[in-house]
């Protein structure tokens, strides 16, 4: 099934750190969200990480990430993909990073949220692009097992580099 990403980047001006997925779920695409399956680990690791409540409302949500300079893009935009599995994608788009990062020049570093993303940003945009700014592949957020499962604590403690560039 062909399937564009509808969900525009959640970035502004101040946005230190972008963490970047590979494409929403079927479900984040359908509730128009980003991490809208309520069983992604995304959310809940930022609130551990940001030491707050994560609020229900996902314009509250957004707001957080941006007071926080946090933003929120994927790197693709289009694909074929038979479900929500990353592994699944095929006929990859890459969205247009060259600009994003021309234009948001605040952004300190990019934190791939999991395999696919990276391969995907690394394959479209080259070493070149990497090079230019801090980067880091984090384990993926997702609910679905993949091969490198971690404890939800695991995760939480590698994904605290945020912390580091806010």
């Amino acid at each position: 099934m062909n399937i564009q990403n509808v969900l525009p980047p959640v970035i502004d001006e101040s946005t230190k750190v972008l963490i970047l997925g590979s494409m929403p779920s079927q479900l984040s695409l359908q509730k128009q969200q980003y991490y809208g399956n309520p069983r992604n680990h995304f959310w809940p690791i930022i609130g551990k990480i940001l030491n707050c409540e994560i609020p229900s409302d996902y314009d509250e949500r957004i707001k957080l990430l941006k007071k926080h300079h946090i933003g929120l893009w994927d790197t693709i935009q289009s694909c074929e993909r038979e479900g929500s599995s990353d592994a699944s994608i095929r006929n990859v788009i890459p969205n247009d990073f060259k600009n994003l990062l021309l234009t948001y020049s605040n952004i300190r570093i990019i934190l791939f949220n999991g395999g696919k993303a990276y391969s995907v940003f690394k394959k479209y945009m080259g070493l070149e692009l990497l090079q230019q700014i801090d980067n880091a592949k984090m384990p993926s957020t997702s609910p679905i097992p993949g091969k490198n499962i971690k404890s939800f604590d695991e995760k939480v403690e590698e994904w605290r580099v945020i912390e580091e560039y806010l």
